[in-house]
């Protein structure tokens, strides 16, 4: 929450963590996945994830659903940085290689093309340098602010 300024007076990168800050402290389903908030400027966020054993598949290697997962997380901090709550209305994703157990992944997310209240974010998930999966979501925002301003 941002208190004793207008939300409208903060610079962008500010305005960007702010949202994030807030989205942050109540995404119980990025926490509670192990996900790590690395950065978020303006359009874009930075996300990691260490595969657990419990995101294993009977193959041995990660879920797809969990890549999913933490390509969607990104996907969210990045289209939530302009203080518009703003929600999924679709994505795809392309699984290029496998994660195994200990792997650390980095999902990183960025705007694309952001027109009225509808926009299209890539992001990209590696295990190091390799890329793994290649992700595209399109957003709808509702029109609300994500923080609380003081009078």
């Amino acid at each position: 929450m941002v208190t004793g300024t207008d939300s409208q007076q903060l610079d962008p990168r500010t305005l960007a963590k702010a949202c994030a800050d807030t989205m942050w402290s109540t995404d119980e389903a990025s926490q509670g996945l192990g996900m790590a908030l690395e950065s978020v400027e303006p359009g874009q966020a930075v996300l990691t994830m260490t595969v657990r054993s419990d995101m294993v598949n009977g193959h041995g290697i990660c879920h797809g659903g969990f890549i999913s997962t933490l390509a969607d997380s990104t996907f969210a901090f990045s289209c939530n940085t302009h203080n518009v709550v703003t929600v999924a209305s679709g994505f795809e994703i392309s699984f290029l290689e496998s994660a195994r157990l200990g792997d650390v992944l980095r999902a990183e997310g960025r705007e694309v093309v952001l027109r009225g209240r509808s926009g299209i974010y890539d992001v990209t998930v590696r295990r190091g340098d390799t890329v793994i999966a290649v992700f595209r979501g399109r957003s709808r925002s509702l029109g609300r602010p994500i923080l609380e301003e003081t009078p």
